[in-house]
């Protein structure tokens, strides 16, 4: 049976208990006070009567709390609050984006799930939200290879490209590390590449005993042999080595294969992202790298893993 066939996919109140039995794994938890499976089921409640409605909405999913008395759902504190979409369409749109190998774009989710495409831009930014965790990576325990390099997309603001120029400094520059042990990725927007800007990043985000794989790029040269890490190999791609002939291991493929994917998506699916949204979409490519079939996790756990993730990720139309 395909997995959108699932009752949770179709049903509001199944899709409600989905949530709750993603979200609530001791009991309903009162987001007011805090208290731990000390609350009741409403049953049969209604929203007030309408034109669309007479006899008022069935509100699915309620519960009253026992000790501060307030009433709430599942929804609350999470990015399903405040939306007015049902919630088994939330959860559609989460097993279609974090599926999809290079994305879904927002006019596919407006057409496929028949919201508008505001709600659809909307909601898509949210399920990226709670596929960002911020966490520093801690890549290359017990001297684990690293991979470390970037890349360009689209225009930065307020840059304009010279007559004749050349290179890439009038674009958004974004650096992806992989750690090939975990075979997992974290990319991080950066203003420029300079040594003084990235190297505090590696140094938070990979352990000193590490082994740190990169180009030829002269911002990266002389960060091994114990200076920031235990050592540091590369290749020139400038002059067509992408695989050192006296080491095999040393080379950035990883990265750059982690890049094709990002690339596709971002230029084939979304083809246009701001600057100031970019942080989000570098989310998406990484959860789905990190949660894929390589690391042991199919697409239904890939979705369940983003459902867990739903809680204090907010995101208000101002963000």
């Amino acid at each position: 049976m395909s997995v959108l066939s699932a009752p949770y996919m179709h049903d509001e109140a199944a899709a409600f208990e989905h949530v709750e039995a993603m979200l609530w794994a001791d009991g309903p938890v009162c987001p007011h006070c805090g208290v731990v499976d000390s609350a009741y089921k409403l049953v049969g409640v209604r929203t007030k009567a309408s034109k669309k409605n007479p006899e008022g909405k069935e509100r699915h999913g309620l519960w009253k709390c026992r000790e501060c008395r307030k009433q709430f759902t599942v929804r609350k504190g999470t990015i399903f609050e405040e939306s007015h979409l049902p919630l088994h369409l939330w959860l559609q749109a989460i097993h279609l984006m974090v599926s999809s190998k290079k994305g879904i774009s927002s006019h596919q989710l407006h057409r496929v799930l028949g919201i508008t495409y505001k709600s659809a831009w909307f909601l898509t930014h949210r399920i990226r939200e709670c596929m960002r965790d911020g966490a520093l990576a801690g890549f290359g325990g017990n001297g684990g290879i690293v991979e470390v390099d970037e890349t360009f997309i689209g225009k930065e603001p307020g840059v304009t490209k010279a007559k004749n120029a050349r290179g890439a400094s009038h674009k958004m520059k974004m650096l992806t590390l992989v750690d090939r042990t975990t075979k997992r990725a974290k990319s991080i927007v950066v203003d420029d590449l300079k040594k003084s800007t990235l190297i505090p990043i590696l140094q938070e985000n990979i352990a000193r005993e590490a082994y740190v794989m990169t180009d030829e790029a002269r911002q990266y040269q002389g960060i091994g042999a114990g200076k920031a890490f235990e050592a540091h190999g590369w290749t020139n791609h400038s002059a067509g080595e992408y695989v050192n002939l006296e080491d095999r291991e040393m080379h950035t493929n990883t990265v750059e294969g982690f890049y094709s994917i990002f690339k596709r998506g971002m230029k084939g699916v979304y083809q246009h992202c701001g600057k100031q949204h970019l942080h989000r979409y570098a989310a998406e490519f990484d959860f789905r790298y990190n949660n894929r079939v390589a690391n042991g996790i199919e697409d239904t756990e890939r979705s369940n893993i983003a459902l867990r993730s739903v809680v204090g990720k907010r995101l208000t139309y101002q963000c």
